[in-house]
């Protein structure tokens, strides 16, 4: 069964906020290289998404569209 919970959800986007607020002092250079590579792959991960969603959009006005 599903159990509710009172505590509220975080919001969209929380966990990025936190991590630009992170104190990158404590980080050595290996780990800001390793974290690089993680927020590069992130954005392409984004820029997939976009493309994706910028297809269906197109997709969808031309369905629509279609005849005027």
């Amino acid at each position: 069964m599903f159990e509710d919970s009172n505590e509220p959800r975080p919001a969209r986007g929380a966990s990025l906020i936190a991590v630009t607020r992170e104190d990158l002092d404590l980080y050595s250079v290996e780990d800001l290289k390793t974290r690089i590579e993680t927020l590069e792959a992130e954005i392409a991960r984004c820029r997939a998404a976009i493309d994706g969603k910028s297809s269906q959009r197109n997709a969808a006005d031309a369905l629509f569209n279609f005849g005027r």
